[in-house]
């Protein structure tokens, strides 16, 4: 039986961090986890790391789609956070960024790995960026490079 799974170390991927400025008192938090992941877990080089902020998480599937279409990236992680408040706004910015950055990982057939904390209020927030729940940043670091590597795999199979 053969079984294809990916490892996470990643030495050769270039990879684009897009992260959300609005809410950046919780997104710095995600994107330092995000990096710590990709450079000393996935051992991914400094010089092949791209970071761009974009204005919020609305904005974030419309950049990671030019970056996919680049071809100069072999993964994109989307960073940002959408909290809950007392209007509707949050299920459209929320829904938007999740069906947006889902889509362009279909179109690109390239990894785009969700580290968009979509919480009801600022302590849910904290507690995903670093403290209590691990660093959601990190986490999606790490899918994107382990998507990735499973993406060759199946490629050579």
């Amino acid at each position: 039986m053969k079984v294809l799974e990916g490892n996470i170390a990643a030495p050769k991927a270039k990879v684009a961090v897009v992260i959300s400025r609005f809410n950046s008192f919780i997104n710095e938090s995600l994107l330092e986890g995000a990096l710590d992941a990709l450079k000393r877990i996935g051992q991914v080089k400094d010089d092949n790391i791209t970071l761009v902020r974009v204005p919020g998480a609305y904005e974030l599937p419309l950049v990671a789609r030019r970056l996919a279409e680049s071809k100069k990236f072999d993964a994109i992680v989307a960073l940002g956070t959408v909290i809950r408040g007392g209007t509707a706004h949050f299920e459209y910015v929320a829904g938007e960024a999740s069906s947006g950055l889902g889509k362009v990982a279909m179109e690109s057939e390239i990894p785009v790995a969700f580290g968009v904390l979509t919480t009801e209020n600022i302590e849910q927030a904290i507690e995903r960026a670093g403290t209590k729940a691990g660093n959601k940043g990190a986490e999606a670091a790490l899918v994107a490079l382990e998507m990735y590597n499973l993406l060759n795999q199946i490629q050579a199979a």
